[in-house]
């Protein structure tokens, strides 16, 4: 028999894990709406851009959790 505990994540790597993909969130969707307002100098536009980024950056963070949040047996 396995010992369940062994095979969950520590909070520890939850908390790794989860500031990783928080950024992988955050970083695009805020530098995409800073250069936008700066180039278009209109924040509504802006603010639309970034959303659009936002919402693409959680698509690929959903992919990456997967790969991520998974205890690999080493």
């Amino acid at each position: 028999m396995t010992n369940s505990k062994s095979e969950k994540l520590t909070m520890s790597d939850i908390v790794l894990k989860g500031s990783i993909i928080a950024g992988i969130v955050t970083i695009p969707s805020i530098a995409s709406f800073l250069i936008a307002w700066t180039v278009l100098d209109n924040l509504i536009q802006a603010a639309i851009i970034g959303a659009v980024m936002h919402f693409i950056a959680m698509g690929f963070s959903l992919k990456i959790s997967k790969k991520l949040l998974v205890k690999r047996d080493s």
